[in-house]
């Protein structure tokens, strides 16, 4: 079911583009800083318990 837009088709759809990669953007973010912030972690506590 796709909505009939009319004219304002390109603009929506540019729209949901656009949001859709700022939103892969903040998840890829989010990971990759989590994955930095687990292995700073692990070290850590490798020289805790020598």
């Amino acid at each position: 079911m796709i909505p009939d837009l009319g004219k304002y088709a390109a603009e929506v759809g540019l729209a949901y583009a656009v949001s859709l990669v700022l939103l892969a953007a903040i998840v890829g973010l989010s990971w990759r800083q989590s994955v930095i912030q687990r292995a700073a972690l692990d070290a850590a506590e490798a020289r805790k318990n020598g």
